[in-house]
C-alpha cells in the first residue's frame, strides 16, 4: 500500500476514530466525513507544494493536475482493493463463501495490485519529469511528512475514542 494513500485514507482531525473504522456504507459509497478529509488532506498537499519543492509559477501550474491524478488514483485504488477485501471478510465470516466466490474477488485483488502500483508509478514518473531531483526529493520528503502527521493525528483520535485499527 502506497503511503500516501494512507494518509489519504485519514484526515487532519479524523474526528471519531469509530467511523473511520466503520465498513463502508452499501454500494461502496464513500462517507461524508471521508470525502471531506480527502478534500483537506488535498488542499494541504497543494497549499504546501510550491513552497516545500520550491517550484517556479510555470512548475507549479503544471504540477497541480499531476499531483491531482497522482491522489486521486492512489486513493481509488486503496479504497476499491480495501471494500474487495473487506467483501472477503464478510463472506468467509459468514462462513458461506465458496470457492467461485472467493476466486473471483481473489482476482479482482490481484488485478488491482498489478494495476494499482503501476499507475502510481506511471504518474509518480509524469511528476519527475517536470521536476528536478533535488524537487523530486522534496516531494518524497513531504509525501512522507505529511503520512507522519497524519498518523499521529489519527492515533490521537483513536486513543481520545478508545479504539483500535483492525489488526493492532
Amino acid at each position: 500500500m502506497s503511503r500516501l494513500l494512507l494518509v489519504l485514507v485519514l484526515a487532519f482531525g479524523a474526528g471519531d476514530a469509530r467511523a473511520w473504522a466503520q465498513e463502508e456504507p452499501a454500494g461502496g459509497a464513500e462517507r461524508p466525513a471521508r470525502a471531506e478529509a480527502f478534500k483537506m488532506v488535498d488542499a494541504y498537499v497543494m497549499s504546501n507544494l510550491q513552497e516545500s519543492l520550491g517550484l517556479s509559477d510555470e512548475q507549479f501550474a503544471k504540477a497541480i493536475p499531476l499531483v491531482k491524478k497522482l491522489q486521486t488514483e492512489r486513493r481509488e485504488y486503496y479504497l476499491e482493493r480495501t471494500r474487495k477485501v473487506r467483501e472477503m471478510r464478510r463472506l468467509l465470516r459468514q462462513g458461506g463463501a465458496t470457492e467461485a466466490q472467493v476466486l473471483d474477488l481473489l482476482r479482482q485483488v490481484k488485478a488491482l495490485d498489478a494495476d494499482g502500483p503501476a499507475r502510481t508509478q506511471r504518474n509518480l514518473e509524469a511528476l519527475d519529469a517536470l521536476l528536478t531531483p533535488v524537487q523530486q526529493a522534496k516531494f518524497r520528503v513531504l509525501e512522507m511528512e505529511v503520512e507522519h502527521r497524519m498518523r499521529e493525528l489519527v492515533g490521537r483520535a483513536r486513543s481520545r475514542a478508545g479504539t483500535r485499527a483492525p489488526g493492532e
